[in-house]
């Protein structure tokens, strides 16, 4: 099996402008790999090979003429099934669209196409990305890379597994609640919650509209910046895309990298650490803010209270949200439908239907957010929320009067076993309490790994919050902390069991 695997994105970009390598053999290397690893991983839910050959041959016959189409051209690309993909199945890892092809890209896929980066697949997912450990899949759980026991964090965690063993380079996945960050950090990749509206969200199967947004994930700060660039910009047909090109973070990323962060102010964000946290996780965050402040970067506490309110407003805007987007899925015009016997009617069928297709967690969260949304309960339940995430959003504004980002570890553990929360739903929940709050305010934020815990010796991940479209200041702060722990580590981290010694 190739080597070329075990690099990163813009090392192979580089690879690939040289001639060292071709687009086909980068292609061919990790549909080998996803050959044989997938079975056990259960990372990916369509592997599109014949696709991905095509598309790689029509990209080294693109620059053998000298007419690349984007410096990633030819390399390859997983991308998590809640984004449409005309000719592919797209299934948000749900029965209920067991089988579906949609017949249009949605923006994302549609920029991913023109570039030129061929697609290998699409990846496995919590169920309409429910969940904090790719658990609630239809299609089975995600193993963790890292140990083939636990869980590889939720919703994304078929596109942070992906990564993790070498199953490909670059990965698409979505982020409502931590659905990038929280994965990233379990199983050692990078994973990057944009500002709200700033990558389109046409094309995706909606959980929470005024939550979600796609981002990058992969091995390195830098290849997220690559693909965060060209996945973002305005697009017309998302009413929530907002003005403007993303533009300014692969230059952030080299300049991070330098290793000086001098006059950069980052704040310790104080109701983000406690009880809940694991001991493993706090020492190797303490790591890290020492790091920062040897590259020079001013440390300090900063207190953002409403943050101690943030899971239990989530945990209402976001049912409230998908109960009313989830009944589309109606068995009348796509998707599946189960017909009762006798003489049913439309009712009925689509009880019967929606019974069969929804897994218990969806089902759970569409009543929590039906109750939420009902007469008599709205002002009680929603509309409090609603007043919490304003509060939320203000606690954001005055701290970023003093500081340039935030910084907490991304998850309070390291990934559990599966099955060990299963019948605790709350015990899911929280692995999301340092996340949510960027979701609720639509400010973006980035994980990166921050070391091996001293238990387990499972990853643990780092978390950066920047101001409102101001993303180039994650790429600027996470490079230059991955630089420096990466120096010390003597290369990334990565599990061993997936990872060549000679590719390393």
């Amino acid at each position: 099996m190739s080597n070329w695997i075990y690099t990163t994105a813009a090392e192979q970009a580089d690879a690939l402008a040289a001639g060292t390598v071709t687009s086909v053999e980068l292609v061919q290397a990790y549909l080998d790999q996803i050959a044989a690893t997938n079975g056990e991983i259960n990372s990916y839910l369509h592997v599109d090979a014949e696709g991905a050959l095509a598309q790689a041959k029509a990209s080294d016959e693109r620059r053998a003429a000298g007419t690349p189409l984007h410096p990633l051209d030819g390399v390859p690309i997983a991308i998590k099934d809640v984004l449409a993909t005309e000719g592919l199945p797209t299934t948000a890892g749900s029965k209920i669209l067991e089988g579906w092809i949609p017949p249009y890209d949605g923006t994302v896929t549609a920029k991913i196409k023109a570039a030129g980066l061929p697609i290998l697949g699409k990846t496995n997912m919590d169920e309409f990305a429910m969940g904090s450990s790719n658990e609630n899949s239809a299609y089975g759980p995600v193993k963790n890379p890292w140990d083939l026991t636990r869980i590889p964090g939720g919703s994304g965690g078929g596109s942070a597994a992906a990564v993790a063993a070498f199953q490909a380079p670059l990965a698409i996945g979505s982020d409502t609640g931590g659905s990038i960050r929280q994965p990233g950090a379990m199983t050692g990749t990078v994973g990057v919650k944009p500002t709200y509206g700033s990558i389109s969200r046409y094309g995706v199967i909606a959980l929470a509209n005024s939550l979600d947004q796609l981002g990058p994930v992969t091995r390195s700060v830098l290849d997220s910046a690559l693909l965060h660039e060209l996945i973002g910009g305005h697009d017309p047909k998302d009413s929530t895309s907002v003005p403007g090109t993303v533009e300014g973070l692969v230059e952030a990323a080299r300049s991070g990298a330098a290793g000086d962060l001098t006059g950069v102010k980052i704040g310790v964000v104080k109701e983000l650490q406690g009880d809940a946290w694991s001991a493993p996780v706090v020492e190797r965050f303490h790591e890290s803010i020492e790091i920062l402040k040897g590259l020079g970067a001013e440390i300090t506490e900063v207190s953002l209270p409403s943050f101690v309110h943030a899971m239990a407003a989530y945990y209402l805007i976001l049912p409230a949200e998908c109960s009313s987007n989830l009944a589309k899925f109606d068995a009348m015009r796509y998707g599946l439908r189960v017909t009762p016997a006798g003489s049913p009617s439309a009712d009925d069928v689509m009880r019967v239907s929606r019974d069969a297709g929804f897994g218990a967690e969806v089902k759970r969260r569409i009543l929590i957010g039906t109750y939420a949304l009902s007469s008599g309960y709205y002002d009680a339940y929603y509309g409090q929320a609603q007043k919490i995430r304003t509060l939320i959003i203000e606690d954001f504004r005055k701290a970023f009067e003093s500081v340039d980002v935030l910084v907490s570890p991304t998850a309070p553990t390291t990934a559990w076993a599966i099955g060990e929360k299963s019948d605790d739903p709350l015990a899911n929940y929280l692995q999301d309490l340092a996340t949510i709050p960027a979701n609720l305010a639509g400010v973006p934020g980035i994980s990166i790994p921050s070391g091996l815990s001293s238990e387990d010796g499972l990853p643990t991940g780092i978390q950066f919050l920047a101001p409102v479209l101001e993303d180039a200041r994650l790429y600027r702060v996470g490079a230059a902390l991955e630089k420096a722990l990466t120096d010390q580590w003597g290369g990334q981290i990565a599990p061993a069991a997936y990872a060549s010694k000679e590719g390393k």
